[in-house]
Formats: structure tokens, C-alpha cells, sequence
């Protein structure tokens, strides 16, 4: 990464959150984000050696825009405090797995799965699940895994989800309704230039998870114990 701190200048953003600011700070501005999106190639680098598909994908294919959408919002501040990337087949907007990569003074974090996935989505995880709960419970406990990620999180149904019975072996997994591992980074590590490192060692070990996901959207809906 270029000599260009994304967390001094966050910070910043986060104590004077306005457009004047902004504008008096463009350059500034421009010099992160250009920092930021070098990261995101580098990582989709990595990425591509061991899954091709990202191969096609561009930084800007993955990065998420500064200015907040505020039309609907109580909250009118008009930037976002912190930088991120979603990596996804098909891109940042897919309705498949991802790998993320979250900026923040304080609150940086590498992870990745699916989060709040619409109906259809859901109703193909499940039924992977429903068919293939003991390789995702394998994925998920594995020592190595499990200590560098801890529990699969997400919300979760307080009752079993229709179709499927409360005495169901993975119940646990089915009463979720996103399914998210992750692991903090520290602001040093940033700071010293670590970001891609980090991240690519978190989504290597992540990918066991990502190709489960993958391949239960990816599934057509009913089909999924044929593969």
C-alpha cells in the first residue's frame, strides 16, 4: 500500500462530516481512495490464483461508494466513516457469497458469507443444509477455522423456519437468516500495511465456507442433493 493512512484520514471524516470538508479535502480524498482500490487489486490478485472467477472482476467491481444515501435515512451526514470491499462473483451488487474487507479507525474487520440474503437465497442455503448440514457443521468446527473465526453469526429465528422440523439434526444452522464469519484487524496492523496480507489469509481460510454457500445458490431450487 502506498504510503497514504486510510484510518488518519477516516478519522478525520468522522469529526468533520461535511461536504465543505470534503471539498476542502479532495486531493486527501483522492489519494486514499486510489490507496484503497491498489489494496482491492491486489487482493483480487490473490483471490484469482485459487478461484478464477474473480479474475474478471475490477476494484471498482467491488468498492462501495463514500457518499451515503441519506433520502430515506433520519441519519443526514453525507458520508460513509469508513472504506470497504465486497468481493463477489458477479461483483459488489451479486445476490451470491462474498469476501469483505471493512475500514474503520477502531473497527476494521475482515469477513464474508452472505447477509440478509433475499427469500430465494435463503430458501436454497437451507435447503444445501437441509442436505448437506454435516459438511457445514465439518467447515465450521474445524479447529483451524473455528479458532481463527469463532461462531458463525448472523440473525437467527427464534422457531424452527417453515418446512423444517424443530428436531431437525441442523437445526441450528437452518434458524439463521444470514450466515457471517469474521475476524477483527487491528489499526497498527493498517497502519504498518498489512491489509492485504491479512485479508487474504482470512479468505483463504474462508474458502471452504465461501464454496458451500456458492454452491447452494448456484443450485437450481429442489436440485441441490444432486450435486
Amino acid at each position: 500500500m502506498k504510503n497514504v493512512s486510510v484510518l488518519d484520514f477516516l478519522t478525520q471524516l468522522a469529526a468533520n462530516n461535511s461536504k465543505e470538508w470534503m471539498d476542502a479535502n479532495r486531493t486527501w480524498y483522492e489519494e486514499v481512495k486510489q490507496a484503497h482500490l491498489d489494496n482491492v487489486a491486489e487482493i483480487l490478485a490473490g483471490l484469482s490464483r485459487y478461484q478464477p472467477q474473480f479474475s474478471d472482476l475490477r476494484p471498482k467491481d467491488c468498492v462501495f461508494r463514500q457518499n451515503r444515501d441519506i433520502r430515506f435515512s433520519a441519519n443526514k451526514l453525507p458520508y460513509k466513516t469508513n472504506m470497504a470491499a465486497y468481493f463477489a462473483i458477479g461483483g459488489k451488487k451479486s445476490v451470491g457469497p462474498g469476501y469483505y474487507l471493512h475500514l474503520q479507525p477502531g473497527a476494521s474487520f475482515v469477513g464474508g458469507g452472505i447477509y440478509m440474503p433475499d427469500a430465494e437465497t435463503l430458501k436454497k442455503i437451507r435447503q444445501e443444509i437441509d442436505y448437506s448440514g454435516k459438511e457445514l457443521e465439518s467447515i465450521l468446527t474445524a479447529p483451524q477455522f473455528r479458532d481463527f473465526f469463532g461462531d458463525m453469526e448472523g440473525e437467527k429465528l427464534k422457531t424452527s423456519p417453515r418446512d423444517y422440523d424443530k428436531d431437525h439434526p441442523f437445526i441450528g444452522y437452518l434458524k439463521y437468516k444470514s450466515f457471517i464469519v469474521s475476524r477483527p484487524i487491528s489499526d497498527g496492523d493498517i497502519q504498518s500495511g498489512k491489509t492485504v496480507v491479512l485479508a487474504l489469509a482470512a479468505f483463504e481460510n474462508m474458502r471452504p465456507f465461501f464454496n458451500f454457500l456458492e454452491r447452494a445458490v448456484s443450485a437450481p431450487e429442489d436440485e441441490a442433493f444432486l450435486l
